[in-house]
Formats: C-alpha cells, sequence, structure tokens
C-alpha cells in the first residue's frame, strides 16, 4: 500500500517549516511578547514566511512532599513535579520508601495523609472509602499540594481493605506450625 499526501500549497517543506530546516535553536524570546516561543511557518502571499509565537508548555508546579517512614523511624521530604508519581521521583533521588507491585494493586506502599492533597486516579488497591478517610497509595499517587503522609503497616490496611469479607478476623500467625512445614523441606 502505497502512501500519498495531499498538499495545495507550491510552498517547498523548507519553506513551510523553517523552523525544522534552520541550524539556530527552535526556542528564543518574543521581542515584544517577553516570552519563550517555538515559532512556526505561516505563509504569506509572496511565498516568504513568518514566525508566529506560540508559548511552550509550562513545566508542572513542583509540590513539597513529605514522608514518615514509621516502619524505619526516619523523615523524607523532597519536591515532585504534580506529574510524576510520588515513588519514582523519590526513587530517582535515591529516597527508599516501602513498595511492592508499584500498580496501585497492593497496600505496599499505603500512607495516611497527615495534609495536602493527592491525586490518585489508577489507586485500585484501595477502596474509595478508605480514599475517603486519608488513605492513599505512593506508587500511583500524584501530589495536588505540598503533601506530607505517612507511611503504613501493610497489613493493617489490607484487613480495612479486605477484612470485611473474612468472617473470622485476621489470621494469627502460627510459628510452630511454620517451623513444622519447613523443616519437612
Amino acid at each position: 500500500m502505497d502512501l500519498q499526501i495531499l498538499c495545495s500549497s507550491n510552498l517547498s517543506l523548507p519553506e513551510l517549516c523553517p523552523s525544522l530546516f534552520s541550524s539556530h535553536s527552535r526556542h528564543r524570546r518574543h521581542p515584544k511578547l517577553g516570552f519563550r516561543t517555538m515559532p512556526s511557518a505561516t505563509a504569506t502571499t509572496s511565498g516568504a514566511t513568518d514566525a508566529v509565537p506560540q508559548p511552550l508548555p509550562s513545566p508542572a508546579l513542583t509540590r513539597q512532599v513529605t514522608v514518615h517512614d514509621r516502619q524505619r523511624g526516619v523523615v523524607h521530604q523532597f519536591l515532585v513535579p504534580e506529574d510524576q508519581y510520588i515513588l519514582h521521583t523519590a526513587e530517582s533521588q535515591n529516597i527508599s520508601l516501602p513498595f511492592a507491585c508499584r500498580h496501585g494493586c497492593c497496600t505496599s506502599c499505603a500512607v495516611r495523609v497527615k495534609s495536602g492533597q493527592i491525586r490518585q486516579p489508577e489507586a485500585l488497591g484501595i477502596s474509595a472509602e478508605l480514599k475517603s478517610k486519608g488513605y492513599a497509595l505512593l506508587c500511583v499517587g500524584f501530589p495536588s499540594s505540598d503533601l506530607e503522609v505517612e507511611t503504613q503497616d501493610e497489613d493493617e490496611v489490607y484487613w480495612l481493605q479486605f477484612g470485611q469479607y473474612f468472617a473470622r478476623g485476621p489470621i494469627e500467625r502460627d510459628d510452630y506450625a511454620l517451623e513444622l512445614a519447613m523443616g519437612d523441606e
């Protein structure tokens, strides 16, 4: 199958898109408007092109995130852009936080929000009810404001999420049975 591109213009590609074929920087400050622009070509009747200023996409806002890691007894403070996952950004800054699946399906990275707001549209590991009580998952959470959170015990959050489905309550660990089972191997 051949792909045909129909064009009604008499201008060449370099004339239509000079920014693609120029050797100078594509981004420059517009002298009258005072903001950075990316040129785009518009053809005039004489065949010349004029650069039309277009604002560049603005970078995402950066938020201060504070994580109180209860299990390790440490507090982490770091900056996270609003469009990046909190866990991923922490890891890129060599900050170690609890996690397992990275997909929002378990409760390993569960936190309780102390202050601020978090957006977590992909958090399947916690119910809407738990979200309304301030629980969140760092692996799929985006900060919507400066944020302070506290890590939670994974088993506790799992029990809050799924405990209603177990009639007898949480299962107690039986170390003796575990030793017997390990001895068979």
